[in-house]
């Protein structure tokens, strides 16, 4: 586990940046693993025919994806005492090159007393911001 000292953390400290390579494996790996098998996430058709710009990454794994950051940083996924999103523009994988989705996380705010950290989070793809409001409540 990996020792953080709450007192040398500062608001708007980056924590970490990855980047997240979505293929259409992924997607059918996720369903998979989710249960989630909506076809707008496997077949470009069935995207197009309601609308979509192409097959979308399933908003659930996006989610997943980006809290990784913090959870690297804290050391242990059992730190993680809240996390939110709101799911603002979809991740279009095209069959071939995929998807690459930047994630950054840095220091929101500091409860010292209660020994929690707030991790905002910035998920890009496309340049574009994918999920608003990313936040994870950490316990340090």
């Amino acid at each position: 586990m990996t020792h953080i000292n709450i007192a040398s953390l500062e608001v708007g400290q980056v924590i970490g940046t990855t980047e997240f390579l979505l293929t259409r494996d992924s997607l059918v790996r996720y369903a998979g693993a989710s249960g989630d098998f909506n076809s707008i996430h496997y077949r470009d058709d069935v995207a197009a025919s309601v609308g979509l710009p192409g097959v979308l990454a399933h908003g659930m794994l996006t989610m997943g994806a980006a809290v990784q950051v913090a959870v690297d940083w804290v050391g242990d996924a059992g730190r993680i005492a809240d996390y939110q999103v709101r799911f603002t523009k979809p991740v279009v994988v095209d069959p071939v090159d995929g998807a690459v989705l930047v994630v950054t996380g840095k220091i929101g705010a500091i409860d010292e007393e209660n020994r929690l950290a707030r991790i905002d989070l910035t998920a890009v793809f496309n340049e574009t911001t994918v999920l608003g409001k990313a936040q994870a409540q950490v316990r340090i």
